[in-house]
């Protein structure tokens, strides 16, 4: 299968248990891997056979801004969602939510939730 990788996307927002989050919000780093057979976009070098990476990461950030969560489990549910329905081509994806601000009391670099979900078989 093959990869399409949208790394280390930047979104700023509202996402979190505490009000806080909510109400100032933060910043969200994605990793989005959409697996996919590009083997026609391979041959005929047209857009049209491939997932439209610019597309898709729209859809990712309208996904993480029009919404707010609690949890960081939802909103990459919700954008690993998304990317199934809107692109017919992809067959799974993984979504690694990152939340480097995450108000813990504690050094780190960031916590974060990794997911893969796959187009239930038809």
């Amino acid at each position: 299968m093959d990869r399409i990788a949208i790394k280390d996307l930047r979104i700023y927002a509202y996402h979190g248990v505490r009000d806080f989050e909510k109400e100032r919000g933060q910043l969200f780093i994605l990793d989005v891997d959409i697996f996919a057979d590009l083997s026609e976009a391979c041959r005929t070098d047209k857009l049209e056979a491939t997932i439209n990476y610019s597309q898709a990461t729209q859809s990712i950030k309208r996904v993480m801004t029009e919404n707010r969560y609690d949890l960081i489990e939802a909103a990459a549910q919700a954008v690993a969602d998304c990317i199934l329905a809107e692109f017919s081509l992809a067959k799974s994806v993984r979504v690694c939510l990152k939340k480097p601000n995450a108000p813990i009391a504690a050094d780190f670099g960031y916590v974060a939730v990794d997911i893969t979900r796959s187009r239930e078989s038809e």
